[in-house]
C-alpha cells in the first residue's frame, strides 16, 4: 500500500512539472513571437518597446487566446480597390462609374481613393477645404453600386442626396455620408468585439473596456471634437436600409486627398476597431496638399490597413529621392490610438503591424528617361523596356523604398499626362519644353501580408482628368471564426 501510494505521488509530480514546463514553454513562446513582430518594426525597436511587449505577452496570452473548443477558417473575400488624380475638377452628375467599379462582379470590399478632388489653391491648403466634391463623389458612388436597389434608378439623379443647401451654403459631407450607411455602420463602437461573437468566444475580446460609441465616422466622441471626423451627424435621418446593397464604411478628406470604404451591408457587422490617421508632407513637410489618409479596421479576426496617398511632385533628376521620403515619414509616423481600454489588446498601432495592407495613390514616380526616349518607346506599345525604367520598380529594387511589398505586372499604358479630355499626351500638344511632360506610370497600387493575390491590375479610359483611374482587385484570406453568421462570398463564383 505505501509503494503504491508513493508511485502516485511520483506520478503527481511528474504531471505537476509537465505542466510547468508547458507553462514555461507557452510564456516564452508567446514572448519571442512578440519581439520578432516588434523587432521587425524599425520605428519601434527600442529595448524599452521590446521588454514592454514581451512583459504585455506574460499575460495577454491568456486574455487573448482562443477557447479550447474555438476554431476558425480562412474564408475569401474579394476586394476592389481604385485610385484617380482628378486634376482638381469637380464631377458632374452625368458621370458614370460603373466601368471604373466594374460593378458586374460585386466585390465584397470597395476601397476608393481620389487625389486633388478640389484644386491645390492657397484658399483649400491653408484657409477651409471644399468638401462639395467630395459629397459629390460619394454621391456617384452609391448611385454604381447601389443603382439595381434604389426606386426609379433609371431616372435616378445622384445629387438629389445633397439636398438644396442655400446660397454660398456647401452641402455636408457628414451629413452625404451618413445618408449612405447602413443601420449597422451607425451601431459600430470603438471597441465592439462583443457585436461580434460572444466575449468569451473572440481572440481579441477586449474584456475591460467598456462600449464607447463611435461618432457616424468610426470614430470616438473626443475624435469627434477634435475636428478628425468627415461624415456623420445626427440631425439628418438616413436612407432606409432595404434599397442599400453596400453601405459607407467611412469617408475622409485632407484638402485634395479623399478616401472612401465600402462593404455589403450584411457584412458590416464583422466590422471593428474603425481608426483613421492622417499624415501631411506638402509645403514645408506640413501642409495637407500632400500626403496620406490611413484607414485601420478589423474585419472579422483579420486587421486591414488602407492607405490613400499623394507624394511629392516633380521630374526633376533627385525627385524620386524626395517621394521615397515621404514613404518613409508615413510609414514611421502613422500612428491608430487604442481605442481598446485593455493594455493587453493585440490591436496594430502602425501601418505595417497588420495583417492586410493596401496602398493606392498617386504616388508620382516618373520614368528615368527623356521625353523623346520614352515617346520612342511608347509608339512600339513597347511598356517591358519602358518599365525598366519606372523609377518606383528602380527604387524598389534598390530597396531604398517599399521594401517586402509588392505590385503587380503593368500591362497598360503610363496614365499621366494626358491633355484634357483626350487620349493624347499633353507633351504632344505643347510647344514648350518647361510644360511638357514626360508620360509615367503615377498612379499605383502595391500591397503587403500573406493570403493576398491579385486578380486584375488594369487602366481605365475615362477623359474626365489629365490622368488615367487604375484599379485592382484582390482576392484575400480572412481568418473567421467558425459557428460566425456566413454568407456566400462573390469571391467564390471566380
Amino acid at each position: 500500500m505505501r509503494e503504491h501510494c508513493i508511485v502516485l505521488q511520483d506520478m503527481r509530480m511528474t504531471n505537476q512539472d509537465h505542466r510547468k514546463r508547458s507553462f514555461l514553454q507557452k510564456i516564452f513562446s508567446s514572448r519571442e513571437v512578440i519581439v520578432t513582430r516588434s523587432s521587425g518594426d524599425p520605428f519601434n525597436s527600442s529595448p524599452e518597446r521590446r521588454t514592454g511587449s514581451a512583459l504585455e505577452a506574460l499575460f495577454s496570452n491568456h486574455l487573448t487566446s482562443r477557447m479550447p473548443n474555438q476554431q476558425t477558417a480562412e474564408e475569401p473575400f474579394r476586394i476592389f480597390v481604385a485610385t484617380w488624380n482628378v486634376g482638381g475638377k469637380s464631377p458632374h452628375s452625368g458621370l458614370n462609374l460603373d466601368d471604373i467599379l466594374q460593378v458586374h462582379n460585386q466585390a465584397d470590399i470597395y476601397v476608393l481613393g481620389f487625389q486633388e478632388i478640389v484644386p491645390l489653391n492657397a484658399g483649400n491648403v491653408l484657409v477651409a477645404e471644399d468638401s462639395e466634391p467630395a459629397a459629390k463623389w460619394l454621391a456617384l458612388i452609391n448611385q454604381s453600386l447601389n443603382r439595381s436597389y434604389t426606386v426609379g434608378s433609371k431616372a435616378s439623379k445622384p445629387f438629389a442626396s445633397l439636398g438644396n443647401p442655400l446660397p454660398f451654403q456647401r452641402p455636408s459631407l457628414r451629413k452625404v455620408c451618413k445618408s449612405f450607411r447602413t443601420e449597422s455602420v451607425r451601431r459600430l463602437k470603438t471597441c465592439n468585439c462583443s457585436h461580434v461573437m460572444d466575449r468569451k468566444n473572440n481572440k481579441d475580446s477586449c474584456l475591460w473596456c467598456p462600449q464607447t460609441n463611435l461618432g457616424d465616422d468610426g470614430l470616438s466622441s473626443e475624435e469627434e471634437e477634435d475636428g478628425l471626423n468627415g461624415c456623420g451627424s445626427s440631425d439628418i435621418v438616413a436612407n432606409g436600409d432595404n434599397h442599400l446593397r453596400y453601405s459607407l464604411i467611412v469617408g475622409k478628406q485632407m484638402v485634395g486627398i479623399f478616401l472612401t470604404v465600402w462593404m455589403k451591408k450584411e457584412l458590416v457587422q464583422y466590422v471593428s476597431h474603425l481608426k483613421v490617421s492622417y499624415i501631411s508632407r506638402g509645403i514645408m513637410g506640413c501642409l495637407g496638399n500632400k500626403g496620406c489618409i490611413s484607414v485601420s479596421m478589423s474585419f472579422h479576426q483579420t486587421t486591414f490597413c488602407f492607405i490613400c496617398s499623394h507624394l511629392a511632385s516633380g521630374e526633376k533628376e533627385g525627385d524620386e529621392l524626395r517621394r521615397n521620403l515621404d514613404v518613409i515619414e508615413i510609414l514611421k509616423n502613422t500612428q491608430f490610438p487604442r481605442t481598446c481600454k485593455s493594455p493587453y489588446s493585440n490591436l496594430p498601432e502602425r501601418i505595417i503591424q497588420h495583417d492586410r495592407i493596401i496602398w493606392l495613390g498617386d504616388l508620382n514616380y516618373r520614368i528615368a528617361l527623356n521625353y523623346s526616349e520614352t515617346r520612342k518607346l511608347l509608339e512600339r506599345n513597347d511598356w517591358n523596356a519602358l518599365f525598366d525604367k519606372d523609377q518606383l520598380k528602380i527604387e524598389r529594387e534598390k530597396g531604398k523604398v517599399f521594401k517586402g511589398w509588392k505590385e503587380g505586372k503593368i500591362y497598360f499604358a503610363p496614365t499621366y499626362k494626358y491633355s484634357w479630355n483626350s487620349d493624347i499626351y499633353s507633351g504632344e500638344t505643347v510647344d514648350s519644353k518647361n510644360k511638357r511632360r514626360t508620360p509615367a506610370w503615377c498612379d499605383r497600387i502595391l500591397w503587403h501580408g500573406n493570403g493576398m493575390q491579385q486578380m486584375s491590375y488594369v487602366r481605365k479610359e475615362y477623359r474626365f482628368s489629365d490622368h488615367r483611374p487604375v484599379c485592382a482587385t484582390f482576392l484575400v484570406d480572412v481568418e473567421t471564426v467558425e459557428g460566425a453568421s456566413r454568407r456566400a462570398s462573390s469571391a467564390y463564383h471566380i
